[in-house]
């Protein structure tokens, strides 16, 4: 492949990268409540999503949800209700943390989860979004040329990986460095109704996507 089209492909894969979206705002999250292994472990899971999408998209699975307005809805459905599960998971944490910091009640701190739960947050939060595939079937025919393998095509999956796991770790070490700023109550609630509201926005967003 040609060296030239990499390096063109990784600079479009940066700029969708560094964009807000839900995988910065759990990053965030995730690294401020239960610390960089946690955050890691997130990021890893964004990185298994990529290929998979990459290898949906490689075998033009990705294309018939696109074609096919009833599978495309359902998909992008899905999506869009487990972000905003996650958002009304963070909504509830946050007002069970404000109900103690108002009653002075100090509960009994919440077990941080597992590092496999962690990192299939990470995984079905990037693997339900629609728009990475979409992303993908456009990439594809922009920078490879005709004849290019499979092998091709996963080169840049990697590439995309890689600038996904430089960007990502960049974070989760910045923040792991003011994560003692978590140990209050009161930015709990607050950094949980942010990321409740987020989540919520961007699963509503998704689900008024349209396939072209």
């Amino acid at each position: 492949m040609d060296m030239s089209n990499v390096l063109a492909f990784v600079a479009v894969a940066t700029l969708l990268v560094v964009s807000p979206g839900p995988n910065g705002f759990l990053v965030t999250k995730t690294v401020s409540l239960w610390g960089q292994k946690a955050g890691f472990a997130n990021v890893a899971g964004f990185l298994g999503a990529f290929y998979v999408h990459g290898t949906l998209s490689i075998f033009g699975i990705s294309l018939l949800l696109v074609q096919s307005a009833t599978a495309f809805f359902v998909f992008k459905m899905l999506g869009a209700a487990y972000l905003v599960w996650i958002g009304l998971k963070a909504l509830k944490s946050a007002v069970s943390s404000k109900s103690s910091v108002n009653k002075h009640v100090h509960e009994k701190p919440r077990t941080a989860p597992s590092l496999i739960g962690a990192f299939l947050e990470g995984f079905v939060t990037n693997t339900l979004n629609p728009k990475v595939s979409m992303f993908y079937l456009a990439a594809f025919p922009q920078f490879m040329s005709q004849g290019s393998s499979a092998f091709d095509a996963y080169t840049l999956v990697t590439a995309h990986a890689m600038v996904n796991f430089l960007w990502f770790a960049l974070m989760v070490v910045a923040l792991s460095r003011v994560k003692h700023a978590a140990n209050s109550e009161r930015f709990k609630v607050w950094l949980n109704s942010i990321t409740g509201i987020v989540f919520i926005g961007f699963g509503a967003k998704l689900a008024l996507l349209r396939s072209s």
